[in-house]
């Protein structure tokens, strides 16, 4: 059925790719965890933690304990944006697991400068006021595992996705995920179809707050809205070396296959584009970590006439404490641009 489901519903929404955007609910992209940041977002075929939730439901059936918390922040742009996760994890029974997961995205404090001249023209910082540009994401998911076929885990989120800009405009959307992943030897192997019937996200503009100023400035009163973030498969496959039972390697790559129509990645085309990322872990007995990957290559076209590859390097460490995680992950959002590194930290604890 899953497969199923990953074949059709791309094909279902070719014929709405035209009205979507090609970029809708992008907070929900940026990833979770500073372990996954570190790697360059490979996760969909080796998550195996309380993340899982967002990365690849299926994942949470290699959940170890009876129960995960995990906790993640991570400043934007210099500090004007803060991006926050929380989590929680537990099993149902020997096979079945279960999950919720919030996430937020905002930018606080800025300034509404609609009434900072008063009657007689004159500035008047008294009448500043601030407002917040927020997204929310509330995940809740369920996993299995199908020992019968090969240690097969199945799972599913039900997502709802909730955006506020201040008191001018705010939406509610609705979609659905579906994950598969499977263990073969050392090899791993994973596949997530992200909103898998489109999300859709409804749009409500308090115009009159702004009609005013619209207006004189010639800009288009927004009107009420429904917005479509379509279908995208990610694939995943890692294979574990280890090495005299102390140092574990996991390299993994993963695949982004969007159905919308060519983007500046390394293979697009007019109906589809794929977007690769490469990660890499290497352990100590599994109690310290070291994450390197690299993503988002994009074709930069230079003043000159000429072309260069851009992408985004990332760097990860970590340390495992008994029922503690701690990571931490460097990544550079802006192609080396020093206002876009951020530092991503993230703390997972795991107890029965």
């Amino acid at each position: 059925m899953l497969l199923v489901l990953m074949v059709i519903s791309p094909i279902t929404f070719l014929n709405a790719q035209d009205k979507s955007p090609k970029y809708s609910n992008e907070f929900l992209n940026l990833g979770v965890g500073a372990r996954a940041m570190g790697m360059a977002n490979t996760q969909v075929a080796i998550t195996d933690d309380v993340t899982s939730s967002y990365w690849n439901p299926a994942g949470l059936t290699d959940i170890k304990e009876k129960y995960e918390v995990s906790l993640m922040h991570a400043s934007y742009f210099a500090g004007i944006a803060n991006y926050d996760y929380i989590g929680f994890a537990t099993s149902i029974d020997s096979l079945s697991y279960v999950a919720g997961s919030i996430i937020r995205f905002a930018v606080d404090d800025i300034p509404d400068t609609r009434f900072l001249y008063d009657a007689n023209g004159a500035i008047n910082y008294d009448n500043l006021r601030f407002f917040t540009a927020a997204d929310y994401g509330f995940l809740l998911s369920y996993a299995r595992l199908i020992p019968k076929l090969n240690n097969l885990s199945l799972g599913g989120n039900v997502k709802i996705v909730h955006r506020k800009v201040g008191e001018f405009a705010s939406a509610w959307g609705f979609g659905l995920d579906f994950g598969a992943k499977m263990k073969v030897k050392n090899w791993r192997f994973g596949a997530m179809f992200r909103d898998v019937f489109g999300t859709f996200n409804a749009w409500s503009h308090n115009s009159e707050l702004v009609s005013d100023i619209y207006l004189q400035t010639g800009n288009i009163i927004p009107d009420n809205t429904v917005e479509v973030t379509l279908p995208k498969l990610i694939m995943g496959v890692a294979y574990q070396f280890q090495i005299k039972d102390k140092v574990g390697i996991l390299p993994s790559i993963d695949l982004d296959w969007t159905f919308d129509g060519r983007r500046n990645v390394p293979l697009n085309s007019e109906v589809l584009s794929i977007n690769p990322h490469f990660g890499i872990e290497i352990d100590y007995k599994k109690l310290a970590f070291l994450r390197l990957g690299v993503d988002n290559f994009q074709k930069i076209k230079n003043f000159d006439g000429s072309e260069s590859l851009s992408y985004q390097p990332s760097f990860g460490l970590g340390v495992n404490i008994k029922i503690i995680t701690i990571d931490y992950a460097f990544i550079d959002i802006g192609d080396f641009s020093e206002s876009l590194y951020s530092h991503v930290f993230s703390l997972k604890v795991s107890f029965n």
